[in-house]
């Protein structure tokens, strides 16, 4: 329960360290599995201290046995182990330390270690880490590899030296990492995440060596699982030899059998490039050859033609008919204009023989009255009337006498 105090009222430390070891008391007896980092066992003394350590959480808590507890196991249990303890957790007070009171302790054999990565591996392919979808290409030609590897070992010197000697302008950015042991992880993890924000990096390659289960356990942690499947960057596994196969090689982009087969994978061979390149220059320039030959042929072809030898012949050979046609349309139209003026005399004969004025020739006249009305009958006219008579020559005027 928690505990009421004031700045005025506050609890002395030592009531303070009393609580917590009251508090720490009632959680009674826990199995606990991590991995011995550190042993002391000395000459005659009736305790042994080790340190257990959470790998993928860099978590340590120290651990107290009798020595007849510890000898029940230390023929298989060394620093390094992976071990299952059952313990109490206990308070220090005077040093407000807490430590772990191991009344068994179990090594983890690899039978278990191996159930317990399929069930991981089981989990994780359930959330997709291991989808082939989610897989990223590599690039053709990366212009920066960044590289996760042991200091000076040789998984480092295969990766350089064959990537090198296939192409001799790549470079490498490269993070010498602890690649077995409690330290493994947290390094990988971290080298992982700073190559992977650098964005001159292309591809990033995990390698390490061959090794034992537990040698390669550290390439099997959820918590590095999850950082690669996280990561923008594509990563190649490289991790010991063709049979080992870690869960870094499921979530990867790319799994390569060894080391060496990673910089093969990763880097083109210089020289099958140049070989490449010259086999498409070849064939390119073999192409362009039959094109050109082809071409070469159908003009050859075209030119070959009458109507490009003698392109007046066609012209030639028409230019008679051109003229009959020519003459033809000139005769038949002359005919029709013949026709037409003929037509055009007659009609222009009947109109001037029909007309008023070549009947006022004959001698006629036409009488009008005042209104310019013609006189068609005597009763239309009154004796005395004014008229006006038309002839041929001109008009005058009358009277009418009756």
């Amino acid at each position: 329960m928690a505990v009421n105090t004031t700045p005025e009222a506050p609890l002395p430390v030592g009531e303070v360290s009393r609580l917590i070891g009251g508090w720490i008391d009632r959680l009674g007896a826990v199995w606990v599995e991590g991995q011995i980092t550190q042993l002391s066992r000395r000459p005659g003394a009736g305790v042994v201290f080790l340190t257990l350590r959470d790998p993928s959480y860099d978590i340590s808590v120290s651990v107290t046995c009798y020595r007849q507890v510890f000898d029940a196991v230390a023929d298989v249990v060394s620093e390094g182990a992976r071990v299952v303890v059952l313990a109490k957790p206990e308070w220090y007070a005077p040093r407000g330390q807490l430590s772990l009171r191991a009344a068994e302790i179990r090594p983890v054999g690899v039978g278990e270690l191996l159930a317990r990565l399929e069930q991981l591996k089981k989990a994780l392919a359930r959330e997709g880490l291991f989808a082939p979808e989610r897989k990223k290409p590599l690039p053709f030609l990366p212009q920066l590899i960044g590289l996760v590897c042991g200091r000076a070992s040789a998984a480092e010197r295969d990766v350089l030296e064959n990537a090198r000697h296939r192409w001799p302008a790549v470079r490498f950015e490269v993070r010498n990492v602890a690649v077995q042991g409690v330290h493994a992880v947290p390094q990988v993890v971290q080298a992982v995440k700073e190559l992977d924000a650098l964005d001159d990096v292309d591809v990033i390659i995990v390698a390490r060596g061959g090794g034992s289960v537990e040698d390669l356990l550290p390439f099997s942690d959820e918590q590095l699982i999850r950082t690669v499947a996280q990561c923008r960057t594509p990563v190649v596994s490289a991790i010991g030899h063709e049979p080992d196969n870690p869960l870094l090689d499921h979530v990867a982009d790319l799994r390569a059998s060894t080391p060496t087969d990673a910089a093969k994978k990763v880097v083109p061979d210089v020289g099958e490039e140049y070989e490449r390149v010259r086999l498409l220059r070849d064939r390119a320039r073999r192409c362009v050859a039959a094109l050109v030959d082809r071409e070469e042929r159908g003009l050859a072809h075209a030119l070959a033609r009458p109507s490009i030898q003698d392109p007046h012949r066609m012209i030639d050979a028409r230019a008679d008919q051109v003229a009959d046609l020519l003459d033809r349309a000139r005769r038949c139209e002359r005919h029709q204009l013949d026709r037409a003026d003929s037509e055009l005399s007659h009609t222009h004969a009947r109109v001037v023989a029909l007309s008023p004025a070549a009947t006022l020739k004959r001698g006629y006249a036409v009488l009008q009255r005042a209104d310019g009305h013609a006189v068609r009958d005597p009763g239309e006219v009154t004796s005395g009337e004014a008229l006006r008579a038309r002839v041929s020559e001109g008009e005058f005027s009358v009277r009418v006498d009756t």
